[in-house]
């Protein structure tokens, strides 16, 4: 369902399940609920930090799945749907030459080289032990080409290609693609989430932060602590695995670790 204007897609979609907003309620009737916009007021991205999009220039957009099966370590599994479906989206407007350059940054970030043009918030509801639904909000990069906020690292398809992007399209690609891609099994998708993960081969420079609910940043070669490691795994419940230059093994949730770019 398009909505011309919305204060998040994600907190949109809470409200509905809540039974509010009932102008909106026939979308929870679809096979998968989807709302989608190209302006957000008040848009929000990983804990603390906001999400820029200028007024009529992206996709922005929240699915849900109703999971009442799932447990809280499967979690991880609904984060790489949502970055496989995004990824899969932007490879197929990228031509062949480019799409090596774009990955699936840990845990849920679509990167272009070293820059950002999508991001993903998954927020799950728990019922007893299991998670009874998971909300997925994406917000695509398509056609802005200045940010006047914070954003340390953004870039759109437009800037990557030269060419204006049709919204509507990219969103009714991301329909066809999130309906086939959510059949796969978790073999399937763990092995496209490795295949396509940012910095997957060689070493380079992480630092170590301390847990926080403050925005996330970029940490710069002026940090201290820096180490060098190279991804070794990543774990069901998705933690990052390093193997230092020393031969150590380390694990990190999100939010512990920071890539050095």
């Amino acid at each position: 369902m398009y909505i011309q204007e919305t204060d998040s897609t994600n907190s949109l979609m809470a409200r509905l399940l809540r039974g509010e907003e009932p102008q909106y309620a026939a979308c929870l009737d679809e096979d998968i609920p989807l709302i989608y916009t190209t302006y957000q007021s008040a848009g929000r991205g990983q804990t603390g930090n906001g999400w820029e999009s200028e007024r009529g220039k992206n996709l922005l957009l929240t699915y849900l799945l109703r999971q009442p099966q799932a447990t809280p370590a499967e979690q991880f599994g609904l984060n790489i749907l949502a970055a496989i479906v995004t990824h899969r989206v932007l490879t197929a407007y990228l031509p062949e030459p480019q799409r090596e350059r774009l990955s699936i940054k840990w845990p849920n970030d679509i990167y272009y080289d070293d820059k950002k043009i999508a991001g993903i918030l998954v927020e799950n509801s728990l019922s007893g032990n299991n998670i009874q639904r998971s909300i997925a909000g994406i917000g695509i990069n398509l056609n802005q080409e200045l940010w006047v906020g914070n954003a340390p690292n953004p870039i759109s398809l437009k800037q990557v290609t030269g060419q204006e992007i049709d919204v509507h399209q990219v969103m009714r690609t991301f329909m066809q693609l999130l309906y086939f891609t959510r059949k796969w099994n978790a073999a399937a998708c763990n092995e496209y989430y490795l295949q396509h993960l940012y910095r997957r081969e060689g070493y380079y420079l992480y630092v170590e932060r301390a847990v926080s609910t403050a925005p996330t940043i970029i940490a710069t070669h002026a940090d201290e602590g820096q180490f060098e490691a190279r991804i070794t795994d990543i774990t069901p419940q998705g933690e990052l695995v390093l193997t230092d230059r020393q031969g150590n093994i380390r694990k990190y949730h999100f939010k512990e670790i920071r890539f050095v770019i």
